[in-house]
């Protein structure tokens, strides 16, 4: 964990409960292994939808739902959200538990290849959620930058690797290196880009929260 776990779970005792589906699909994945958003990013995007409430969200990374349906149940307004999955035995599952929800109307959940579907969409999202394969948000971001509403509101998760992006490249696992070269980049891209303003911030795993200039 990159903070204090007695912090964390601290902090996570004060956040107030999800809705009944959400419990029990939260449930239902930590029993079957399937890594799903944590405690405090949950309540770190439902402040988001409270703030930003936003009409139009893409999802890159769908999993079996879990964090899809948060967004549909959480938002103040109407929205529609798209989102991708590529992982085949997931897809199913994360069909039905948007039946479950009742919020296949509001869903729609493109199956394949986010680096390929991403180019084929067009229109602007108020939110982009990133929550897919680490060594591939560098290759995300042209399309989703292009995809990203003027004042609409990017949020990556997962990007410091259990503390590991502050690491020698030599003390790395050979088999990670390059998730972790690629994610450095895309660390770097996204503070160092004129037209954007980022901020890093160790909630979960860690996040960025990424931003048009005005």
């Amino acid at each position: 964990m990159i903070v204090d776990e007695r912090l964390t779970t601290y902090i996570n005792s004060l956040g107030s409960s999800n809705t009944k589906i959400l419990d029990t699909i939260e449930k239902e994945a930590l029993q079957s292994f399937v890594p799903i958003i944590r405690k405090e990013m949950q309540s770190f995007l439902k402040l988001l939808l409270q703030i930003k409430k936003p009409k139009r969200i893409l999802e890159v990374g769908t999993a079996v739902g879990f964090s899809t349906i948060l967004m549909a149940e959480y938002n103040p307004v109407e929205c529609e959200i798209v989102t991708i999955e590529n992982y085949e035995k997931r897809i199913p599952i994360a069909k039905k538990n948007f039946e479950r929800a009742k919020k296949e109307e509001q869903i729609t959940l493109l199956e394949g290849d986010a680096t390929e579907i991403l180019k084929e969409l067009d229109g602007e999202f108020d939110l982009i959620f990133m929550d897919a394969a680490k060594g591939q948000y560098i290759n995300f971001m042209p399309d989703v930058l292009r995809l990203l509403s003027k004042d609409g509101v990017l949020v990556s998760d997962n990007v410091l690797q259990d503390g590991d992006i502050i690491e020698s490249h030599y003390m790395i696992d050979r088999r990670n290196r390059t998730i972790y070269k690629r994610m450095r980049e895309y660390l770097y891209e996204l503070t160092h880009n004129e037209k954007l303003v980022t901020s890093i911030m160790p909630i979960g795993d860690g996040i960025t929260v990424t931003t048009f200039k005005d």
